[in-house]
């Protein structure tokens, strides 16, 4: 499988004359696939590439592996062979795991009457969770988190936690610092039961480095979630990452 490092996806990509899609009730249970005209970022040679409009995973299967993974992002340039990052609107639906997940990349505005259409949709069939990010790297970590059998809202708080021990663990103030502004991201889980461990990556000195935590910091992440019933986030679309989280610890 191919794993693509967060910090290291190539140059977005904007399609001229695309606007956001009109999401209907019924499109929610479908893919959506399209043709679109993208432009290289190295050569500027043009291209007609697919894009998914709408991801329905329960449908099409073999498009969560590419999700994970990246791949469905990305394209290659035909004349220069430069491998370029598709940035576009999408939404993705795993009904079997009761998930949805609205890719909103920064520019793209959606209507709100649209979204609550969604939202409301997805509190009448029950029970699921709706997640709002504005890149890929994050719609591939909310999958991964997902498959784990994992609450992204903990995982936050495990994040949080495990940055604030590294750096209290780090003497030199320049590199604490640099940990203090560093992204931690979901990577995987290794294990079963209560053995479990998971881990997280983060960027330190130009390379992503990796850290593993017992599944008993998850327990007691989610125990600080539990007694703090105001940080369980809402029935909408949320968007559920670390400025989610430093707003209920300031």
């Amino acid at each position: 499988m191919l794993h693509i490092c967060y910090l290291c996806l190539p140059e977005i990509i904007f399609f001229p004359g695309e606007t956001h899609c009109q999401y209907n009730i019924l499109e929610t249970t479908m893919s959506i696939i399209r043709n679109a005209e993208a432009s290289c970022t190295k050569c500027g040679a043009k291209d007609n590439i697919t894009i998914y409009r709408s991801i329905n995973v329960s449908e099409n299967p073999e498009l969560k592996d590419k999700v994970k993974d990246g791949s469905l992002f990305l394209w290659k340039c035909p004349s220069c062979g430069q491998v370029n990052l598709a940035k576009y609107e999408t939404l993705y639906h795993d009904p079997d795991k009761k998930l949805m997940i609205w890719l909103l990349p920064d520019g793209i505005d959606i209507s709100e009457a649209q979204m609550n259409s969604i939202s409301l949709h997805a509190k009448a069939i029950g029970n699921y969770t709706l997640r709002l990010v504005s890149d890929t790297g994050s719609l591939m970590e909310k999958v991964l988190v997902a498959d784990a059998g994992l609450d992204d809202a903990v995982i936050e708080i495990c994040k949080y936690v495990t940055k604030m021990e590294i750096m209290a663990k780090t003497p030199d103030k320049e590199m604490a610092g640099n940990i203090a502004s560093s992204v931690f991201h979901f990577y995987s889980v290794q294990g079963e039961g209560p053995d479990r461990t998971i881990t997280l990556m983060y960027p330190s000195e130009g390379r992503m480095t990796g850290v593993s935590i017992g599944y008993n910091v998850y327990e007691d992440c989610l125990g600080i979630m539990q007694r703090n019933p105001a940080m369980k986030p809402g029935e909408g679309f949320e968007r559920i990452d670390s400025a989610w989280l430093e707003s209920h610890i300031r």
